[in-house]
């Protein structure tokens, strides 16, 4: 499915008796998407955001009648009652998302910018909407993402070289690391902290040359990423693999990263990362082949999980589905 909405305006200053919310995904596509817009259009807001999985913010809104929202990377689908809620009061809502989104809601003061086509990020459509003006933080949102591809094509058509690039691709991958784990004592620094440092910087190049926090994000993830590769245990199939990490929280840290890593380092393979919850059974991230990006969602909904076409997850599969969930895994991708 491509865009089903594009209803802008312009994000300007507002009078101080309005509030300002600021939701959003805590991993570098949020991160970088939030940043973009801010160093556009500045405003002082309330930061509601959490781990890579805490989808339903909008519920943590404490919004009223003219109150402006702005929501990025979060599935509206997953929040749509606290949506409707919110504009059912006269609240203004900005929303930008690339997640499944279902059929808008029909009410005023719902601005939406929603395309779910696989090759785009929700760093993507803020760039589109602030027509490039702060393209290098797309790109770090984009490879954040695992959007490598798109990435380096933003970038080099912004004329940024590939030295650049390479400095960007990292940068977006420790940050977009430091937003997985089951609980906040899994991370590395809480996404609204994270998200404090990064607002520092116009630059990327400055905050990756600068900011003390990004030795502490790669350091651990580069320990994470060794310790799985020694730790994995694997279920070969036809289309791709089923990775199981032990119950650890550098297993749980490093299960998207990890998914990200190994499907880029195979294109026609799909994924799967299985790391024990604490309800007996495996939270699961999803990567389809690289070279489709389609199935990993309709996949990860069979077992009550969600996401997008190249990349899903599942916050709880019983053991005793796992076999199932193989099954599944083994016939999701070899039409494609």
């Amino acid at each position: 499915m491509g865009s089903i909405a594009l209803v802008c305006t312009v994000i300007a200053a507002m009078p101080s008796a309005i509030r300002q919310f600021d939701v959003f995904n805590g991993d570098a596509d949020g991160i970088c998407a939030l940043h973009q817009l801010r160093l556009e259009h500045p405003a002082q807001a309330t930061l509601i955001t959490g781990r890579k999985r805490e989808i339903a913010l909008l519920e943590r809104v404490q919004a009223h009648a003219g109150d402006r929202v702005t929501v990025l990377d979060i599935s509206l689908d997953r929040n749509r009652v606290a949506l409707d809620a919110l504009l059912q009061k006269g609240v203004i809502v900005d929303y930008f998302d690339h997640h499944h989104a279902g059929e808008l809601p029909v009410l005023p003061g719902l601005h939406a910018i929603i395309d779910t086509t696989p090759d785009v990020c929700t760093g993507i459509l803020v760039d589109r909407f602030l027509g490039g003006r702060q393209r290098p933080w797309a790109v770090v949102a984009a490879f954040g993402d695992n959007l490598a591809d798109q990435a380096r094509t933003l970038g080099s058509d912004a004329g940024i070289d590939p030295a650049q690039l390479t400095v960007l691709q990292e940068l977006g991958e420790c940050i977009n690391y430091n937003a997985y784990g089951d609980s906040d004592e899994d991370l590395i620094i809480h996404p609204s902290l994270l998200y404090e440092h990064v607002r520092r910087y116009r630059d990327p190049w400055d905050f990756f040359v600068n900011e003390p926090v990004l030795a502490s994000l790669r350091a651990t993830r580069l320990h994470d990423l060794t310790s799985a590769h020694q730790n994995q245990e694997r279920i070969e199939l036809p289309v791709g693999t089923i990775v199981l990490l032990p119950d650890k929280a550098a297993s749980r840290r490093v299960r998207g990263a990890f998914a990200n890593q190994l499907a880029t380092a195979a294109h026609d393979k799909a994924y799967a990362v299985l790391t024990p919850d604490r309800q007996s059974g495996y939270t699961v991230s999803v990567r389809a082949p690289m070279q489709r990006l389609h199935g990993a969602d309709v996949l990860c909904a069979l077992f009550g999980g969600s996401g997008r076409p190249a990349a899903a997850g599942i916050d709880h599969l019983p053991r005793a589905q796992v076999a199932a969930f193989a099954a599944a895994f083994a016939t999701s991708f070899q039409d494609f």
